[in-house]
């Protein structure tokens, strides 16, 4: 009896000794997650950056074939002073679109703005034109994230 008596008070002292982890034990821990939740959310940020370029790039491929097919009923490319606008609303001022569809050639109400939540810039330059997205940080010019987009379409 004397043996198990002095068995399970052992164990009962080892087992008070481990019951948690140390100080150091933690901050080791925090440390490593600190490090990988870091790298994690750089990954999900430069995902969610390429993936608004590609959808910029997509509505701006829209747009351009919707400008080939105003052109082709219209006859001629918006102004730029008449933008992309013309696409929802029929263009007033300067040259008239005589078969100008009665709901125009984007649904909606309003032109889509780029992932960024700003308006397209569209310019006509006699045979070509270029719709341009000033990207993440809305301001010409940029590189990295901050880079313009651009897409060039001509007659």
């Amino acid at each position: 009896m004397k043996k198990l008596s002095f068995f399970l008070r052992a164990n009962r002292q080892v087992m008070a000794g481990q019951a948690g982890f140390s100080l150091m034990e933690i901050l080791i821990s925090l440390t490593l997650l600190g490090i990988v939740g870091t790298f994690v959310t750089g990954k999900v940020l430069e995902q969610l950056h390429e993936g608004k370029v590609k959808a910029a790039h997509i509505q701006m491929k829209n747009f351009e074939g919707r400008l080939k097919e105003f052109k082709r009923k219209c006859g001629f490319f918006p102004a730029t002073e008449q933008g992309l606008d013309s696409l929802i609303n029929k263009p007033t001022g300067g040259r008239e679109c005589r078969n100008y569809p009665p709901n125009g050639f984007i649904d909606g109400e309003q032109v889509p703005k780029d992932p960024w939540d700003e308006d397209y810039i569209y310019v006509f330059e006699g045979k070509n034109f270029n719709i341009i997205s000033y990207g993440a940080d809305n301001v010409e010019g940029g590189e990295g994230e901050d880079q313009d987009l651009s897409l060039r379409g001509n007659k």
